[in-house]
């Protein structure tokens, strides 16, 4: 068997798109299963879309996910160059094969006569076809038009190469995950590959990209399925050896439509950026639209690769359900080490002063308030309470604080605790003696600890609060419980 070579081939008109992920996930865990080659091609033909951002991202995205190339730009290999833009002194050349073959023809109809066809076929409620009135162009014909300034672009004979090669205008190729698939190419309408200006087509550059590459499988989304056929067709007429090609279906989002912005993140480094794992998001990538062997949905990329079917995957359309995401980042999160979290929570931790807790208080922090995070991100308002002298009190807190009871409790743990050890351990047994005191009073011991809880974090839910109180010391503790006093008194 020839070596598997599978490419991702990104254009960089927008930051990494989720759904670019998976199907550059797809294509690396392809190559590992086989021990093949992943590589990486930029397509930036399109110059007034393409930044350097864009192309930044892409990579910083890819290496981020774990999804390291073979091949590729900024690494080389031995069929570069991998940036389209770079490669336009290629194409020529193939173009005139397929002109000298009689595949392709120069079309000299200008935008308004192409115009004027497809408004007639809408007309007649027909699909556009092109009409082909170029095809036969005498050279003096061509001479003529020339003359008049035009340029010719040039478009692919599709009837031509079909019945060469397959005899019938049915072009039929079996898709790795969709099973059979066939066109009837009179359908499709001799394209152009390449333009007026000399700019090769995307259809036509892909070919000689993968043909020059050789690439020996194509996996990419559905929505190249009516590319796949055009492209064959081109691979056949050059006498090049046809990829093997697999579609993908879409990513869709909850409500079934196609996934955007207004349904939440969708960039990967949007996810990055809001706290979620790269580790968890490769996961969760993963499974949409194949399924572990095993059930086992928790998985490295190693770990998936070894397992990983391409026959397998779902022909069906996938929903991205950020509700699993949630608990896979949740899951992944509580996975690291706290040495690890600690550093992972710092870039969300920047609007508060950390030099205000020692190592130590610091390493207690995240130790007490990580478990409930379901986004990195979520550690930003969750330790609000451990930073500054005072502390802002939402309105559930002032209300407890409000109450008879509430000051009650404050003015006894002042008097009480003036003369505790100030340590965890002696703070967990002094708690738990002064919420017995309040029990025998018919009072809960949830009453009583909301009544300090609004006071030192205002709010009613948070870490335990005896670390609370032992992060924060007396002085602070004991100031927040006072000023509470008074605001109510």
């Amino acid at each position: 068997m020839a070596e598997v070579r599978v490419r991702i081939a990104p254009s960089p008109s927008g930051n990494l798109h989720v759904g670019t992920a998976r199907t550059a996930l797809f294509n690396y865990l392809f190559a590992k299963k086989n021990n093949g080659k992943f590589v990486l091609r930029i397509e930036d033909t399109d110059a007034d879309r393409t930044s350097q951002e864009y192309i930044d991202n892409i990579f910083d995205s890819l290496k981020a996910l774990g999804l390291n190339w073979d091949e590729g730009p900024d690494v080389g290999g031995p069929y570069g160059p991998y940036t389209q833009s770079q490669r336009f002194d290629i194409y020529p050349k193939y173009v005139q094969e397929l002109l000298d073959k009689g595949f392709a023809y120069e079309c000299f109809c200008t935008p308004e006569e192409l115009e004027a066809e497809k408004q007639l076929a809408s007309e007649n409620k027909k699909p556009y076809v092109y009409s082909r009135k170029c095809e036969n162009l005498t050279e003096e014909e061509k001479a003529k038009l020339r003359a008049e300034g035009r340029k010719p672009a040039i478009r692919f004979n599709i009837a031509k190469a079909q019945r060469a090669f397959h005899k019938t205008s049915m072009l039929t190729f079996d898709d790795l995950v969709k099973g059979e698939l066939h066109v009837d190419t009179d359908l499709l309408g001799d394209f152009v590959i390449m333009k007026s200006n000399g700019a090769p087509t995307y259809n036509f550059a892909v070919v000689i990209d993968d043909m020059l590459m050789k690439i020996s499988h194509v996996i990419r989304g559905e929505d190249h399925i009516s590319n796949t056929f055009k492209q064959i067709l081109i691979f056949e007429a050059l006498g090049a050896e046809v990829p093997k090609f697999g579609h993908l279906g879409m990513i869709l989002a909850p409500d079934r439509s196609k996934l955007s912005k207004r349904h939440g993140a969708t960039a990967v480094s949007e996810f990055v950026e809001k706290g979620y794992l790269t580790d968890a998001l490769i996961n969760f990538v993963a499974l949409l639209g194949w399924s572990p062997s095993d059930g086992q949905e928790i998985k490295t990329v190693d770990e998936i690769a070894k397992d990983f079917r391409i026959n397998e995957i779902s022909s069906s359309n996938s929903i991205f359900e950020y509700d699993k995401l949630n608990w896979m980042n949740s899951h992944y999160i509580k996975m690291l080490s706290i040495d690890e979290l600690k550093e992972r929570l710092k870039p969300y931790l920047t609007k508060y002063d950390l030099t205000e807790l020692s190592v130590a208080q610091y390493t207690r922090m995240v130790e007490v308030t990580y478990e409930p995070l379901t986004l990195l991100s979520d550690i930003t308002d969750a330790v609000a309470y451990f930073f500054g002298e005072d502390v802002e009190i939402d309105e559930k807190a002032k209300e407890t604080l409000e109450t008879e009871t509430s000051q009650d409790v404050l003015k006894t743990f002042t008097e009480q605790s003036a003369n505790w050890e100030w340590t965890e351990e002696a703070l967990h047994e002094k708690l738990e003696a002064f919420r017995g005191y309040y029990k025998e009073k018919g009072i809960k011991p949830k009453v009583t600890m909301w009544a300090i809880r609004a006071a030192v974090t205002g709010r009613l839910c948070g870490a335990d609060m005896t670390a609370i109180l032992a992060i924060l010391g007396k002085e602070k503790s004991l100031k927040r419980i006072k000023s509470a006093m008074k605001q109510t008194v």
